[in-house]
């Protein structure tokens, strides 16, 4: 079990990072943390995901490391076995709710609608990932939804940027945002650890607007 009350609280802005180059991920983590960013969500979308989580949990505890794009329940017990801290999905159906909950870590299981929102209610989920934020309403959503759904608190995903993050921060019904402009593929190749911390440094100081 994760010690940490809630990954909604835990930075204003969470990471969603792929993975190519396994030689990558500890300096990549480490990067962030230097930044004052002390999470990130490591995606199952490239085939050394999982041997990045095992590193980063092993050389990096101190970094709260996670792992997205879980679509399968045998999905979440591997990323569980490999040291994740806390599960994220881009939707949610019931075997993989039941995995989720089996599993006894933080998750934001994926959302996109109030019929999505009212299902992880009835499962007693109070926190969720909704996904594909910019494309299914933002923040215009985010707001309509907070009137009959005050329980509900968010991590919107999908399509936001520097640019737009304090407008979703400075909803209520808003903990945190995910992105990956924090982690740019160029200067992941190019192991420009500096950049990625000076982008770490400018998310942890964002605030609602």
């Amino acid at each position: 079990m994760s010690s940490v009350p809630s990954v909604l609280d835990v930075s204003p802005v969470i990471p969603v990072v792929v993975v190519e180059d396994i030689a990558t991920a500890v300096p990549l983590a480490r990067a962030l943390l230097d930044g004052g960013v002390p999470i990130i969500e490591v995606t199952l979308r490239s085939a050394p995901a999982l041997d990045a989580i095992r590193a980063i949990a092993a050389e990096v505890p101190e970094l709260l490391v996670g792992a997205g794009t879980i679509v399968s329940a045998d999905q979440a017990r591997a990323a569980v076995d490999a040291g994740a801290r806390f599960l994220v999905s881009p939707g949610s159906t019931d075997r993989l709710l039941d995995a989720f909950q089996d599993a006894g870590l933080p998750f934001l299981a994926g959302c996109s609608s109030p019929s999505d929102m009212l299902r992880l209610l009835e499962r007693g989920v109070t926190e969720a990932k909704l996904f594909p934020a910019s494309a299914v309403g933002g923040v215009d959503l985010l707001r309509a939804v907070a009137g009959p759904l005050p329980q509900l608190r968010f991590c919107p995903t999908g399509g936001i940027t520097a640019a737009s993050a304090g407008d979703y921060l400075a909803l209520p019904n808003v903990g945190c945002v995910g992105g990956t402009w924090l982690t740019p593929a160029t200067a992941v190749r190019a192991k420009a650890w500096d950049e990625i911390t000076r982008l770490a440094t400018d998310a942890s100081t964002f605030r609602g607007r």
